[in-house]
């Protein structure tokens, strides 16, 4: 690669991250729990929404990437939430957090449990334009994640592998647990090929997940 090509690459780069950056910083407020498909919010703004399994740091890892403290917050219930929350960007860009999954014994009993308002919501909403699952970057995927992605597997919903509690590995730990994870959605039919890493508690990976979502967001 030339310098001027690498420079060229740098600049795009860092054009994603401050993106990422205006598009988080411009505020995230709660909309409304949704508790059937006649009460979601009209289809007009693209949505992401989170998935994952329970304590996999899905509300850490929302409140770390909108900047806000809680504005997603920890059941005292684990398990028991059956509403969308959808949150609202600057009206360029909708954050939804599902409910989550992984309190059943056998994988057919998790994609079961999962609620049927999920499943509904995955099947027929027209703007949703990824799903970010999350796994705990120690554990790897479980059979109880590789249920949830048959199902997003048949929705054709495109979902992409987001490890959390990277900085709970060893640096020499981390891009094993990567590749890993590559591996395992290498051939499913919805997945996103790139493995997004990160931390919460360190805010690794928080940027260019971030740059990520911008470039699924209505133009500012």
């Amino acid at each position: 690669m030339s310098e001027e090509t690498s420079s060229s690459s740098d600049d795009a780069h860092a054009a994603r991250l401050e993106a990422g950056r205006m598009l988080f910083a411009a505020g995230c407020e709660f909309m409304m729990g949704a508790v059937n498909m006649n009460h979601l919010p009209p289809s007009d703004v693209p949505e992401i929404a989170f998935a994952g399994r329970s304590n996999v740091g899905k509300s850490s890892l929302v409140n770390a990437i909108t900047g806000r403290k809680s504005i997603a917050r920890t059941s005292g219930d684990p398990g028991r939430t059956r509403e969308l929350n959808f949150f609202n960007l600057s009206d360029r860009l909708r954050i939804v957090d599902l409910p989550g999954y992984g309190f059943a014994k056998a994988p057919k009993d998790v994609a079961q449990r999962w609620t049927s308002l999920t499943q509904d919501y995955l099947r027929g909403r027209v703007n949703l334009k990824r799903v970010i699952l999350l796994i705990d970057s120690r554990h790897g995927i479980k059979e109880s994640d590789e249920a949830i992605m048959q199902v997003l597997d048949k929705s054709a919903v495109v979902y992409q592998i987001c490890l959390t509690k990277l900085d709970k590995l060893r640096p020499d730990e981390q891009e094993p647990a990567k590749i890993a994870a590559a591996q395992k959605v290498v051939r499913r039919a919805a997945a996103y090929p790139l493995i997004a890493a990160t931390s919460s508690a360190k805010k690794l990976g928080i940027e260019e997940l971030r740059a990520d979502l911008a470039d699924l967001a209505l133009p500012g």
